[in-house]
Order: C-alpha cells, then structure tokens, then sequence
C-alpha cells in the first residue's frame, strides 16, 4: 500500500551544516531532488533569511557544498532560488531512496536536521530504505508515517517501519525487557545482523513511537471523559 512518510535526518550526516552553523537564521526550502551525472544537485533551493553575499559566503565555505549558482530572486522578500551541487551526503540519502522506487515530495533544512516527506508504493520499501541509510551512518527519525486509504494528514499518529517492528518484537521475545535482561544488546543485534549501536538506535526511535501513542491515546480518552463528565 502507498505510503508517504516523514523522515528527520540530522544535517551533519547529509550536508550543509557548517552553512547552518555560519548562519542559523537561514531557511532553505526544497522541492525535487535529481541525479544529474556522479553528482546529486537539488535543483529549486529557496534560500531567505540572510543577505546573498552572507549566504554564497557560507554555502563557499561548506565543505559538503561541490558548486552553486544563483538563479534568480523572487520580489523584494530577499528570497532566492539556487541550484546547488553537493560533494557528499545528498548521494547516498538520494540513492536509498530511489532505489527502494520512493520519490520525495519535499524537503526542508534547519541548523540540526533536514525533514524530508517521501512516497514508497509499499511500507516496506520505506523499510528498507530507512534501513540502507543507518546502515550508511546517517541517523534517521520517522516522525510520520500514513498509509493511503486510512488517513493521509501527516499530523496522524506515528508508526512503526518494518525494521523498528522487528526489532522490538525481537527484543521483546528474547527478553530483552526483561528484568533482569535475558539477552544483552550485542547479542540480540548480532541476532539480527546488525551493530549494537544501530539496534540501539532503532529500539529508541521505536519506543518513542509507541510512547506518542500512548500519550496520545491518554490524552485523547481523558478528553472524551472530560467531555462526558460535562
């Protein structure tokens, strides 16, 4: 089933952190993402917030930045658009993307993290995407995840991918949980073929998920009950 997802990925594993710790203030707001020969270029970058001169200051100082060019600006609101080539990072995030058939809709970049939405035809496309991109080192946050057919507003709940889903039924079942534990982290990620620290990583982001539901679903009946005691 189609799925359109929202990942947070921090900006040091992908590019332009060091444009982002020159200028905080920046914001830059992409539309498409492309191949275009060995490199990857993110055609249509709305970049405001600083003066141009601050900004090509920066963007020439990233090391994570190949080339750039200025295309143009839009009004007075000190917005333009760039065309921007990067040395590092947008190949491997683009190419675990689309070679799991996901096509990215949009993306925006801050000081710590670059939110990307993106559509797979199937979940576990999404899976295995997001699990190519820890496999890489890139650190990975499904803040969203909404399959068409049930609802399709990204503010929805939270779910698990595929990858998070094993892992906690695998951490689970081995006694992970246990107290006191009946399996180490090491040996449940060697079970899994994975490194300790990505397990580590993907139990944490699936335990948040499950404690959003949680509060959510708390704060959802405490509502109801509030409203019927009324």
């Amino acid at each position: 089933m189609t799925t359109v997802t929202e990942l947070a990925l921090t900006s040091g594993d992908v590019a332009l952190a060091e444009t982002f710790e020159a200028l905080p203030d920046l914001e830059m707001r992409i539309k498409s993402v492309v191949a275009e020969g060995p490199k990857q270029t993110m055609p249509l970058v709305w970049v405001a917030g600083e003066p141009k001169a601050e900004i090509e200051g920066a963007l020439s100082g990233d090391p994570s930045v190949e080339r750039f060019d200025c295309l143009l600006a839009e009004g007075d609101d000190g917005e333009w658009l760039y065309r921007i080539e990067y040395a590092s990072g947008i190949g491997e995030l683009y190419s675990a993307i689309v070679s799991n058939d996901g096509t990215i809709l949009d993306a925006q970049c801050s000081a710590s993290n670059w939110t990307v939405r993106l559509l797979f035809p199937e979940r576990n496309r999404l899976s295995a995407a997001v699990g190519e991109l820890e496999e890489q080192g890139i650190t990975v946050d499904v803040k969203r995840m909404v399959e068409a057919g049930h609802n399709t507003d990204l503010d929805a709940t939270a779910a698990l991918t595929d990858a998070q889903e094993e892992a906690i039924n695998e951490a689970y079942e081995r006694g992970y949980y246990d107290v006191p534990r009946r399996i180490s982290l090491e040996d449940l990620a060697a079970g899994l073929g994975i490194s300790h620290q990505a397990l580590s990583e993907r139990l944490r982001r699936a335990n948040k998920v499950l404690a959003s539901e949680q509060i959510g679903e708390a704060g959802r009946g405490g509502a109801t009950t509030e409203r019927a005691a009324r």
